[in-house]
């Protein structure tokens, strides 16, 4: 039997987008996208998981300052480095973070970071052969966010994206409520409570701003300098 959740020793939260329904009946494609946590978490055992699921590529959307930390690593599987959201320290973020709404947020990440979202969308779609595994750290917000948007762009529904976003949450607890608690602080528990949250509403919130501005996330992704022929290898790539 086929199951979207994936065991990768090292990563907790690790996802095929495969079996999701779209719109006009059909289901997404197994074995097209999988969607994970930080994959330089994984160990040796995790690592031969990932090469036996056949991935053809990797698209780490993560700062460049993170990748400095991962250990060294020989890995037959080709890395296309993306990072989507802005530096740390963005005045403009930090203002969007501020307002204390994650679906806000969201929705400023996707609308300031058009050309940097388009061009991890670009990755996945340009990649030949086997699945590609798309992660960040904790594969939840710049993850889900990508991911979000390519589900729609397969024409699956906005509560089936909201679903998928959600289960990061449960995989993640056992990481994230110890993190938490262990704050120096309540003012960083609470500031850790926020960054860790993935509300329904958050996603919902973020794919519902892009469709009201740009119609659909096709032109939102055009906007960004997304090709029509990209955006079609994307629905290929999910639905065959």
């Amino acid at each position: 039997m086929t199951t979207r959740e994936l065991v990768w020793d090292g990563c907790v939260n690790v996802r095929d987008l495969g079996g999701l329904p779209t719109e006009d009946g059909r289901l997404t494609r197994f074995g097209a996208v999988v969607r994970a946590d930080s994959i330089r978490s994984l160990s040796d055992a995790g690592w031969e998981a990932l090469q036996r699921y056949g991935v053809a590529r990797i698209v780490d959307l993560r700062w460049h300052d993170e990748l400095a930390a991962d250990p060294p690593r020989e890995v037959d599987v080709e890395v296309v480095h993306v990072p989507v959201f802005p530096d740390l320290g963005d005045e403009a973020w930090e203002a969007a973070e501020a307002s204390g709404d994650r679906g806000r947020e969201y929705a400023w990440l996707l609308e300031a970071g058009v050309e940097r979202f388009s061009a991890a969308v670009t990755a996945v779609a340009e990649a030949d052969g086997g699945p590609v595994v798309v992660h960040c750290a904790a594969g939840k917000d710049r993850t889900g966010l990508v991911v979000a948007l390519m589900l729609r762009l397969a024409g699956v529904p906005l509560e089936e994206v909201v679903h998928d976003y959600v289960l990061s949450g449960r995989n993640l607890a056992p990481l994230i409520d110890p993190w938490i608690e262990t704050a120096p602080d309540e003012r960083e528990r609470d500031r850790r409570r926020y960054v860790a949250q993935t509300s329904a509403g958050a996603i919902e919130h973020a794919v519902r701003d892009v469709e009201r501005r740009h119609a659909t996330v096709d032109d939102y992704l055009r906007w960004g300098g997304t090709s029509d022929r990209t955006l079609e290898r994307i629905r290929e790539r999910l639905l065959g």
